[in-house]
């Protein structure tokens, strides 16, 4: 069992930057094994995929519409993952959800494929 905290939403305007965090505890996991992602769900739509890391190599995932501007990262000895998000638009605003995979399945940018979630951080850009 994986139990998943974010951290660091807020209010920002246009352009701003915020760092999202999710922390991991539990008693039977290992954090360098896990498959970590970032979705997000505005109000009235789906849950949409964000951004992945994967577990042995680290390497990274990121929706198109986010490309460029933000940056997932992980810390295996602090079983934490982080986002950091650059050039923020009103169109990212959103509910923030960090998950996790501890299977290793593919096809990172689908909700299912992760069976833990955090219950969310909330991301305001105004414009």
């Amino acid at each position: 069992q994986v139990q998943l905290v974010e951290s660091g939403g807020g209010l920002v305007q246009a352009g701003g930057s915020l760092r999202l965090s999710c922390a991991a505890s539990g008693r039977t996991f290992t954090f360098s094994n896990l498959d970590l992602g970032w979705f997000r769900q505005a109000p009235g739509k789906e849950r949409e995929f964000v951004a992945a890391i994967s577990r042995s190599s680290g390497d990274t995932y990121y929706a198109d519409s986010v490309k460029g501007r933000f940056t997932i990262s992980r810390a295996n000895a602090k079983s934490t993952m982080d986002l950091q998000m650059n050039s923020l638009k009103h169109e990212d605003t959103a509910t923030y959800y960090c998950a996790a995979d501890p299977f290793g399945s593919t096809r990172y940018s689908t909700s299912g494929k992760y069976a833990y979630w955090g219950q969310g951080t909330q991301v305001t850009v105004s414009s």
